[in-house]
């Protein structure tokens, strides 16, 4: 049967539509849209703060997941959203005087790693994921990843308008939890909604605010919502202009070996994310996707490079539209074309990508601080479901030094003009001494070790 030919099925209600099967194509485009609407808060918000332009992330998430589901077979329905695992490392680049250039060309690098470790998966078997990157160790990385974006909020967004940020966070907090079902997956959409209006409200009733902005030196008078840009921008086009820092929105990557190194930590975050969305996809479907789970990798990894090449953002499986799937029991992999074609075109509206870049200040501070911090608990959500057992001083002890190098921005200076620090530095020493130590803790000597810390 052609990869592009689906079964298509009327399932009883409560029926699942499997992968290789699909609804009338009304109903199908309606689901195409509905995981558009998942994806959506995650995969403009996080180009923002990293810097880069989200007209163009959305296109290549529509590019990128086209190219996932060929590499895959259309075996694995999933979206390729912008990837938060890299947002520390590229905070980390900037204050080291990186631009976009840059930071788009270190995770090219890191694309092209996670392409080539999803080869090797797929010839090796996944099985070897867990040997080289046991949960104990994934969810530390996850862990000092997130939480080495707290001094990125405390000192870049939430100074710009505290008390939006404070009523953004909260209305997030609150949507997450208290809103039903899809609405409550769509709350980080739902609170830059809400930011937006507090924003242009404040500026109504309280006039301009002075605060520094992001990439400014000395605070300025300014209105919370300036939509100048918003009314020059075309409604069909090409992303273009120039970010932030005088990179041209579409530009070319540039290497250094320094900033590389930053953000290669980042690559094992995802693939612990791939590997626990497919076996989560594998687990609703019933399929046995153990065979495609180099290929997912692979594919990620591939499409991550191939957006960068551009001056994109790099790409990562959705948890949201995975959400999405068991909510629905439909795994179409025709609905995910759907969104991708949906993307593709929302990416070819410069005055949606105008709207996008004019989020303010505050209100990214106010949804930052929530989604970093999430970042964080993922590291300890991978513990809790793989029954880390932190009374074994290996885990223990073994990953200590990591997650504080990492988190508190230890560096070691290496030679004159190379510096290795923060996430990168942590996630070595992660690496290294759980498996220095791995398997050599005598048990007589464990409830020592660990009574003593």
């Amino acid at each position: 049967m052609s990869m592009f030919k689906w079964e298509v099925v009327d399932p009883a209600p409560g029926e699942a539509v499997m992968p290789h099967q699909r609804l009338g194509w009304g109903k199908t485009v309606g689901l195409g849209a509905q995981h558009v609407v998942a994806m959506f808060g995650a995969t403009f918000v996080f180009p923002l703060v990293m810097g880069l332009d989200a007209n163009l992330a959305i296109m290549f998430s529509g590019i990128c997941t086209i190219l996932f589901l060929l590499v895959c077979n259309n075996k694995v329905p999933s979206y390729l959203g912008t990837s938060a695992a890299f947002v520390g490392a590229v905070a980390a680049i900037r204050l080291q005087g990186g631009d976009s250039a840059d930071v788009t060309g270190a995770i090219l690098v890191a694309g092209l790693v996670l392409a080539a470790l999803g080869v090797v998966v797929h010839f090796a078997g996944a099985g070897l994921i867990n040997k080289i990157l046991p949960p104990a160790v994934t969810g530390a990385v996850v862990m000092l990843i997130g939480f080495n974006l707290a001094p990125v909020v405390a000192q870049t967004y939430w100074p710009q308008d505290q008390w939006v940020a404070l009523l953004t966070t909260t209305f997030l907090v609150a949507a997450s939890v208290l809103l039903p079902g899809f609405w409550s997956r769509i709350a980080v959409f739902l609170a830059l909604i809400f930011g937006y209006v507090i924003s242009w409200i404040f500026d109504g009733v309280f006039g301009p605010i002075t605060s520094t902005l992001a990439g400014a030196t000395e605070a300025t008078e300014h209105d919370r919502v300036t939509w100048a840009g918003v009314k020059a921008a075309d409604w069909i086009g090409l992303p273009s202009g120039q970010l932030g820092d005088g990179v041209d929105v579409v530009h070319g990557p540039s290497f250094s070996l320094s900033f590389i190194l930053l953000v290669l930590p980042g690559v094992i975050a995802l693939i612990a994310e791939n590997t626990g969305h497919v076996k989560a996809v594998a687990e609703m479907t019933g399929d046995d996707l153990d065979p495609y789970m180099g290929r997912a990798i692979g594919a990620d990894g591939a499409a991550t490079a191939l957006a960068s090449l551009f001056g994109g953002s790099p790409t990562t499986t959705y948890a949201e539209n995975i959400g999405v799937m068991s909510a629905t029991r439909v795994y179409s992999t025709a609905a995910y074309y759907v969104a991708a074609a949906v993307a593709i075109l929302l990416g070819l509206c410069p005055k949606f990508g105008a709207i996008v870049n004019a989020t303010p200040g505050g209100v990214l501070g106010g949804i930052t601080v929530v989604l970093y911090g999430m970042i964080g608990l993922v590291g300890a959500k991978i513990w809790v479901e793989n029954r880390v057992d932190f009374g074994n001083p290996v885990n223990m002890v073994g990953l200590a030094a990591g997650i504080i190098a990492g988190i508190g921005g230890v560096t070691l200076t290496i030679g004159d003009d190379f510096e290795l620090g923060g996430i990168a530095l942590g996630s070595i020493l992660v690496i290294v001494y759980f498996h220095m130590v791995k398997g050599r803790t005598p048990a007589s000597t464990s409830g020592e070790v660990t009574k003593t810390l």
